[in-house]
């Protein structure tokens, strides 16, 4: 990971980097991973009894933090149009470590648990998902931007997926129904994230949506199971009818996106003490599922300390914490063989015409460096999507 230049001020109150690098993603990255993976370490306790504020704070949480990713994620796949070093990019810094993680963590899992369960290089493991999801969405992104109405189509074919059962493989039907996310960051217009990112009255609505949301939640808490956030299952898995299942959906898939509005204001344009970090979200991202894993096999989650407020905003401090360690420099560098292995014998030489950069092109302009494509920084920035 290397270390982002010194800002320079830029018009609309942001900075970007020297080298070109805007702040604002990496921060929006950061802080993105981290509500993952405070996520992630509360799950275990929300569903107890007695716990209605910490489910509240889930929920909360779960509608939007992975829509968050996901937009982005669209976002900076603008550019993709499957060249040759794009592919090579997606295949050792998404499609490889997809299938690497998940054996890592079903072998972690057998060695804590005392199972057996045989590795599956085409079932996603807990958080292996992502991978495997943004792999076929940004193979996909070619075909989205010749359709008329991208947007619509990818709605479509996400209620369509609750009226069948698709199974576990490749993680099918979350790709389906976060599919409308990822199309509306990838068709959306850099101009409409500035207008999100610099007005100051978005910013003051989006304090008020979530305020307003997390009243919602401490009310729904105890009525809507965290199951309806995942988008993992159809109406057949969620035990309702169709009709039920594709309003909720509906209803879920609005509130997330006006949360992920919400969020993308919120986040600092400037650069802050947190923005390299941002660079290593992905080493967090992968790693912090063995963290917890091995609170879970420890049955340290039976303590009661945790079951109080106390104990829970301990357990939550430990969690900003390791997100934050596990996106330091040193962590990315000792764990970038297995996060973005280095595959040059398999390929090709690449072509002395084929371009280096995957910057959107917009108006026969290449875009500027800012709105590069993620994954595909990875080689120049060390960093990946993560997310998940």
């Amino acid at each position: 990971m290397t270390p982002l230049p010194s800002p320079t001020r830029r018009s609309g109150g942001g900075e970007r980097p020297s080298g070109g690098r805007d702040p604002y993603y990496d921060n929006a990255k950061l802080l993105a991973v981290v509500l993952v993976v405070c996520g992630h370490f509360w799950e275990p306790l929300v569903e107890q009894p007695g716990q209605r504020h910490l489910k509240a704070l889930y929920l909360l949480v779960y509608a939007f933090h992975m829509p968050a990713f996901i937009f982005i994620s669209g976002f900076f796949s603008r550019s993709f149009d499957a060249r040759p070093r794009q592919m090579r990019r997606l295949a050792t810094g998404v499609l490889l470590p997809f299938v690497l993680w998940g054996a890592l963590l079903t072998l972690f899992d057998n060695a804590l648990s005392g199972a057996h369960a045989k590795i599956q290089p085409l079932t996603p493991v807990w958080i292996t998902w992502f991978l495997i999801a943004l792999c076929l969405w940004r193979l996909s992104a070619p075909l989205w931007r010749t359709l008329r109405a991208p947007v619509t189509v990818a709605t479509v074919l996400f209620l369509a997926s609750g009226a069948f059962s698709l199974g576990a493989q490749l993680s099918i039907t979350r790709v389906l129904q976060f599919l409308p996310v990822f199309v509306i960051g990838l068709t959306l217009r850099p101009a409409h994230l500035k207008w999100l990112r610099e007005t100051r009255w978005v910013k003051a609505a989006a304090v008020a949506v979530f305020a307003l949301a997390g009243a919602a939640a401490y009310w729904l808490a105890p009525r809507l199971g965290a199951g309806w956030l995942y988008r993992s299952g159809g109406a057949a898995e969620l035990h309702v009818s169709y009709v039920h299942w594709a309003a909720q959906s509906l209803a879920v898939h609005a509130t997330g996106l006006l949360l992920t509005a919400a969020f993308l204001a919120l986040v600092p344009n400037r650069r802050t003490w947190y923005t390299a970090l941002g660079a290593g979200t992905m080493s967090a991202f992968l790693l912090h599922a063995f963290a917890r894993q091995a609170l879970v096999h420890t049955r340290s989650y039976d303590h009661p300390v945790l079951h109080h407020a106390a104990g829970q905003a301990v357990l939550t401090v430990f969690s900003v914490a390791l997100a934050l360690l596990l996106c330091t420099r040193p962590v990315a560098r000792l764990t970038r063989p297995l996060v973005e292995p280095r595959l040059d014998w398999l390929f090709v030489r690449a072509q002395p015409a084929e371009t280096s950069g995957d910057a959107p092109h917009e108006g026969g302009r290449t875009a500027p460096p800012h709105q590069a494509d993620v994954v595909g920084q990875a080689r120049r920035n060390d960093t990946a999507d993560p997310a998940r």
